[in-house]
């Protein structure tokens, strides 16, 4: 861990002389907090005294950080955010600008963070730590061996492929799918979407399997729901899914066919930056966004990392064909349009909360 001591150097020893502190920070629950806590948070610890509060909050967010700042009264310390909720919560004055090469650690050979960190991972109020998908996974043993399904398209044949299927309950993923088994080609998403032709196409499409979807809000559900037999496809997290398969011996395959990449990473609380930043600055390093995906199969976010990446920490198998960058993995992979769902989030949701009720 030469990174732990370099980082623990580079910090002053200010954070070492701080008085022991607690942090209340907000993340998603399940393997992808389990694999912060032992990535980041235990060394923390260990190295400071302080302590850290988990709170599997990050799916509504904005909506809490929104409540607390109207309650005057943050009580969160990091928050775990996705990009497009970033840059709302950035805009509506509820986080901290950062300032990249300030605050986190150069990579090993002395590359500054805004060119050691992939594309799109550093927003003025963001700062990323993974690369992750959201996948379609099925069940292998409720189709026939010689007839597994491969593609987006497959999820949405009920004739060939029967059963029910669980799907997040927004219209974020479910749309790009639809148009993808469509005919619309991977790179082509947005552009159709931005049309009200595309989203009535998309919309159409969804109508197909409508009746035989059962609608997820937390993503410990379709892991569950897959093991249950209750469905034969579900919409997950890869790296829920990838927890199941490795550490639960769960028969799920994922169809990596327009899997929706994106980001994921940490936003500041107004007024919390001087509590957080000697845990950001250890939390966002080389050394400990490799050490994450050793127990989780997301990619991590800085490109000095990638080649750090070795084996799952309780089985041993190679990590590299399960992230989600893996060439194979990657060929039809769509890029989540954060810009888009930013600006479209809202009305698009309005649109799809009233195509469910109907």
């Amino acid at each position: 861990m030469v990174c732990a001591v370099a980082g623990a150097s580079t910090l002053g020893l200010g954070a070492m002389a701080q008085a022991q502190q607690t942090l209340n920070i907000v993340s998603w629950g399940g393997a992808y907090t389990a694999s912060q806590q032992k990535a980041y948070h235990e060394p923390w610890m260990e190295q400071t005294g302080d302590q850290i509060v988990n709170l599997d909050r990050s799916g509504n967010a904005l909506a809490g950080l929104r409540a607390q700042s109207q309650a005057g009264n943050v009580t969160w310390d990091l928050v775990d955010m996705l990009p497009a909720d970033a840059m709302i919560a950035c805009a509506e004055g509820l986080i901290e600008p950062l300032d990249h090469d300030a605050l986190l650690a150069d990579a090993p050979d002395g590359t500054p963070p805004s060119e050691d960190f992939v594309d799109g991972a550093l927003g003025e109020c963001f700062v990323a730590s993974i690369v992750y998908s959201n996948i379609v996974a099925f069940n292998t043993e409720m189709f026939p061996e010689d007839n597994q399904p491969s593609t987006i398209a497959d999820v949405f044949d009920l004739e060939n492929f029967p059963g029910k299927r669980t799907l997040l309950r927004k219209p974020i993923n479910n749309l790009e799918w639809a148009l993808v088994a469509d005919g619309v080609a991977p790179e082509d998403v947005y552009d159709v979407l931005e049309t009200e032709e595309g989203i009535q196409r998309a919309f159409a499409k969804l109508d197909t399997i409508k009746d035989h979807v059962i609608w997820w809000e937390e993503g410990a559900q379709p892991p569950q729901l897959l093991a249950d037999k209750e469905v034969a496809f579900g919409s997950a997290y890869n790296g829920r899914i990838f927890d199941a398969m490795v550490s639960e011996n769960q028969p799920f395959e994922i169809i990596w066919d327009a899997q929706v990449f994106e980001l994921d990473g940490w936003v500041v609380p107004v007024g919390k930056l001087d509590k957080v930043k000697d845990y950001l600055y250890f939390a966002t390093d080389t050394q400990r966004l490799a050490d994450q995906a050793q127990y989780i199969s997301y990619g991590p976010a800085r490109y000095s990392s990638s080649d750090m990446v070795s084996v799952h920490a309780e089985t041993g198998i190679d990590m590299m064909p399960h992230m989600p960058t893996f060439p194979p993995n990657f060929a039809t992979a769509i890029q989540k349009d954060d810009e888009f769902w930013a600006d479209y989030n809202d009305e698009l949701t309005q649109r799809f909360d009233a195509w469910l009720a109907q």
